[in-house]
């Protein structure tokens, strides 16, 4: 017999040592766990949002709890009953002289080898199922559907809900079997209840019964899965081209897992019966059965069948199942209800061969009485591109340095004067990231440079003509902002810039009363000081006490909290203040849209996001990479990336909106109908208010959501063929184009684009966003993708199907068209040079009439010096196989369609000049300036001095350009001074009164 090696030991100062930095490891890791707890416990109580802190928390210790009591503790159980029905006398062999060494290592530490075990494997598995706590709420809450499945008649519940769970559940009891099975052997193994090499009995009987009864248990969970396996085929991927149980799953598969389920349990009961009967044998031959069975039932026979019956012809053979599929889907993303429209049948009419491209018969051409009757498209006729605008707004809206704007700007609608207009818009938020120089130290970044101040409009029609032509009409904006909406709280303390590379920026505000205010709220009209703040809102977490300060210098790791003269008892804290952000963790159930947009709501400016409730597991329906189907050439650009999760089902259950200054987030059931949102909304009582609490203010700023009509298109390229021959050969499928406008020569999907205009069949204009949609594997257009957003018709689609026998330009080829047109290609050469650069904004696409789709696009030129910004200067359209190419859309039309056409769009594309200009903030110098009409406009007024007055003020913006080009703050304040005072000349010539002129 070997002696029994020595075991190493530690000095008392090596032990000390350990210990001492033991503790301290675990006393910063419960420090640091705690803080951040209770951080985001102040933020929901702040919120309001305190249930759904306290149910997650209490759902994953719950979860937590019993999965690590149960996986360590039973484990736990297995070794200890193993150890205590060991062997008294072990044969001295070989094999147990040589576990003897082990045996005499464990044995003095047995209690603590055991307690260790079940303690790691109980904190493994605690952590593994707390992840799950949203299986758990969804099972616990369940909600019917109201639809049952096609194959097993059980509600669409079952599958979405209750699946799911049982599935986790047996994947953990799997799990812990397992783990006791291992466990058990082992310690049978070490202290000889099992004898892998010792002559004679290779069990002792402690070890058979025990064993036996784990691998009987081990089959029960088998014979379980295989009756749960029988519901998870209506996820099968075996019909290739479709989701759903195939041909071969329902007459193959579904009677095999059914004969395997016995096989199962009778190899169960063979084991149960060892305990008595005490002969190998027998579980022996049931294990070979049932893997014989698995083998021979549940996987060749599936094989024979798809390969020899349904393959030779399965699109007869997987018809059925393919109209379940097609049914499922268009179901789970919500395009049952789809319009579908024979668009273009015009056209089509006697050719049945088809044409080539741009073929559209000129008889089809719309007469200027067809225009007229479009007027509501053609009037909306969007010129100004969001995605290209941002320097402009810079340029002539930033006003400080410290302000910025997103990189892509949003499109909304406003009634102003009972006209519906459909404007770009931003708000003009705090940039952090252009902040320089002593404006980041702790002090500035946190507690003087706070928030944004204002709100920027400019109809997305119009641009501005004479010497400022190709500027945005900002008929809302400066600062104080003014304008046609009206802004009475105008302040953001929470927008989109505040949250940088993923980092959350977070501000200290708020101090006693008669304190001076040390927040930069805005620029002091007329002079060289600045307006100060003191926030007010009831936004933001108190920061008074000294506990809390601790806690978020702890936090923050950041001693300005605790030294700080700015940090005082009336402070608060403001973090979370992305939109987004906020809606996520207040709502950590939804999927948030990629692009929340500012609205002016009861003179607050609110930011409006959309959000939606989505699912993996609905049966029959296609699994779609949410991160993929999203994703365009704009996606990343002021647009945020959707996590890539594959899901199944989408709803836009929850609209949600995040006041830009006291950042109140409030969740609306949009869709209350939505058994996914009413399952948690029983998980999460009173956080989701009532659709009826909508306001009519409120809900005419809701826009059908980017992200989902993405989803949504993408599905139904393939998903509007309704016979199923032909969706299995793919015949008559679409694909989204590719967006031709980048200059990147990017492969990324054009993105959907919001228009207001007509629709085919109405005589209104609605608020809508749309898509073109091109034949698979061609450049030719099969399809016009549509959805309303008005309130009255929110969420109708309607799809203008193209005739087949006729080809249709799509985006690609129209941009073609116009690069290689002559007049075009010689001014894009002017315009690309050194100095200067083209920038194509959006291609849109219009129907016209009742079967022509004209396309417009604007055309911008930037300077390429610094702070240069894009101007819109020329306007193209297609029509057929004719380019127009002029100054402004309506001389674009009559080039296209003959004179008196642009008729129609006369009320847009460019407006006078205003009377008053816009803040000069650093532009481009070479830029034109906006000078005032050159009359009164009403006829009043002394004419010399109005003229003396008009060449004042554009002597005087001139000199401000020079200076603001030099950086002679002297000379830009000279020159402001002589703007202010030619704009009051002017306005008293007409008789006005003189408004204070806003300053850089």
């Amino acid at each position: 017999m070997r002696p029994p090696v020595p075991v190493p030991t530690l000095s008392r100062r090596a032990k000390l040592v350990i210990g001492v930095v033991a503790v301290l490891l675990v006393l910063f890791t419960v420090i640091g766990t705690l803080t951040n707890v209770y951080v985001d416990y102040l933020w929901f109580d702040e919120t309001n949002f305190t249930e759904v802190f306290w149910t997650e928390v209490q759902t994953r210790a719950l979860l937590f709890a019993v999965a690590g009591v149960a996986t360590g503790g039973l484990v736990a159980l297995a070794v200890h009953l193993a150890y205590r029905f060991r062997p008294t006398f072990r044969p001295m062999s070989l094999e147990q002289q040589n576990l003897e060494r082990y045996r005499q290592s464990v044995e003095p530490r047995r209690k603590l080898v055991l307690t260790a075990i079940g303690v790691v494997l109980g904190l493994f598995a605690g952590f593994t199922a707390q992840g799950s706590w949203q299986t758990w709420l969804t099972f616990r809450n369940s909600t019917d559907f109201g639809r049952t499945d096609p194959q097993f008649g059980k509600d669409i519940s079952f599958f979405v809900f209750d699946y799911p769970f049982y599935r986790l559940a047996l994947g953990f009891a799997f799990a812990i079997v397992l783990l006791a099975l291992i466990g058990s052997l082992l310690t049978h193994y070490v202290f000889g209840g099992l004898r892998l090499q010792t002559p004679g009995q290779k069990l002792t009987g402690a070890a058979r019964v025990q064993l036996s009864v784990l691998l009987g248990v081990f089959l029960v969970l088998k014979a379980i899965a295989y009756w749960l396996d029988r519901y998870g085929t209506v996820y099968s991927d075996r019909g290739t081209v479709y989701t759903g149980a195939s041909y071969t799953d329902v007459n193959a598969l579904l009677p095999a897992k059914n004969i395997l389920v016995f096989v199962a349990a009778i190899c169960a009961v063979a084991f149960f019966a060892n305990i008595f009967f005490r002969n190998t044998v027998l579980p022996a031959a049931a294990l070979v059965l049932l893997l014989f069975s698995s083998l021979v039932i549940g996987v060749a026979f599936p094989a024979i069948m798809q390969q020899f019956v349904v393959r030779p012809s399965a699109d007869q053979k997987e018809a059925a199942y393919i109209e379940r599929a097609l049914a499922s889907t268009r179901d789970a993303y919500q395009l049952s209800d789809v319009q579908t429209v024979n668009y273009g049948t015009d056209t089509a009419a006697g050719d049945e061969t088809g044409t080539d491209a741009g073929s559209e018969d000129a008889a089809s051409t719309p007469t200027t009485a067809d225009l007229a009757g479009d007027a509501g498209t053609i009037s909306n006729a969007r010129l100004l591109d969001p995605n290209v605008l941002q320097a402009t707004f810079l340029a002539r809206q930033q006003i400080r340095n410290v302000y910025g704007f997103p990189e892509k700007l949003d499109i909304d609608r406003y009634t102003i004067d009972g006209v519906t207009q459909d404007y770009v818009v931003a708000a003009r938020e705090l940039d952090s990231s252009s902040l320089s120089g002593n404006q980041t130290n702790w002090i500035n970044q946190h507690t003087v440079y706070t928030h944004g101040n204002g709100f920027v409009a400019a109809p997305a029609n119009q641009v501005v003509s004479g010497e400022a032509g190709g500027e945005p009409n900002f008929t809302t904006g400066d600062l104080p902002t003014r304008g046609n909406i009206d802004v009475d709280q105008s302040r953001i303390y929470y927008g989109e810039l505040l949250n940088v590379n993923g980092t959350d920026e977070y501000s200290v505000v708020g101090g006693p009363e008669g304190t001076s205010p040390r927040e930069f709220d805005r620029p002091q009209s007329g002079s060289e000081e600045q307006v100060n703040n003191t926030y007010d809102g009831e936004g933001g977490v108190s920061i008074g006490s000294f506990f809390r300060q601790l806690t978020y210098a702890i936090y923050y790791r950041e001693r300005n909290f605790l030294l700080s003269s700015a940090v005082n008892d009336d402070s608060k804290v403001l973090y979370v203040r992305d939109p987004r952000d906020r809606v996520e963790k207040a709502a950590p159930y939804l999927q948030v849209d990629g692009d929340p947009y500012p609205a002016v709501i009861d003179g607050r400016i609110t930011w409006i996001v959309d959000a939606y409730t989505t699912s993996d597991a609905y049966p029959y329906s296609s699994l779609q990479s949410l991160g993929e189907a999203t994703t365009d050439s704009l996606t990343g650009t002021g647009t945020s990336a959707l996590p890539n999760d594959q899901v199944n089902y989408v709803s836009n259950s929850v609209k949600a909106t995040v006041d830009a200054y006291d950042g109140t987030v409030t969740l609306y059931a949009f869709d209350d109908s939505d058994p996914v949102l009413q399952t948690y909304m029983k998980a999460f009582p009173g956080t989701v208010q009532p659709a009826s609490e909508i306001s009519d203010e409120l809900r005419s700023h809701f826009r059908y959501p980017e992200d989902l009509f993405k989803l949504q298109r993408d599905v139904l390229t393939q998903y509007h063929v309704d016979n199923p021959s032909d969706f299995y050969n793919a015949n008559d499928f679409w694909q989204v184009p590719i967006d031709p406008t980048v200059n990147n020569n990017t492969t990324e999907p054009q993105p959907p684009y919001y228009v207001l205009s007509q629709r085919v069949g109405e005589s209104n204009s609605t608020f809508q966003l749309t898509s073109a949609l091109n034949a698979l594997r061609r450049e030719n257009l099969s399809a016009y993708m549509t959805v309303s957003s008005d309130p009255d018709t929110y969420g109708e689609i309607q799809v203008l199907q193209l005739p087949g026998n006729t080809q249709f330009r799509g985006p690609q080829q129209v941009f073609q068209s116009f690069n290689t047109n002559s007049e075009v290609r010689s001014q894009l050469t002017l315009f690309d040079s050194a100095s200067s650069r083209a920038v194509f904004g959006n291609l849109l696409t219009l129907p016209i009439g009742t079967s022509g789709l004209l396309y417009v696009e604007p055309l911008y030129v930037q300077g390429t010096a610094e702070n240069s910004f894009p101007l819109l200067q020329k306007v193209l359209v297609n029509y057929g196989d004719k380019v127009g190419y002029a100054d402004t859309f309506a001389e674009a039309l009559d080039q296209v369609f003959g004179d008196g056409a642009g008729d129609a769009a006369a009320d847009s594309g460019t407006t006078p000049a205003p009377t008053t200009p816009t803040s000069p903030a650093p532009s481009d110098p070479a830029a034109p300036t906006p000078a005032p009409p050159a009359d009164g406009g009403d006829g009043t007024g002394d004419s010399t001095a109005r003229d003396a007055a008009v060449t004042a003020i554009n002597d005087a913006l001139t000199a401000l350009a020079d200076a603001t080009k030099a950086g002679d703050f002297a000379a830009i304040g000279q020159a402001q001074a002589q703007l202010q005072d030619a704009v009051e000349a002017y306005q008293a010539a007409n008789g006005q009164t003189a408004p204070a002129t806003p300053t850089g």
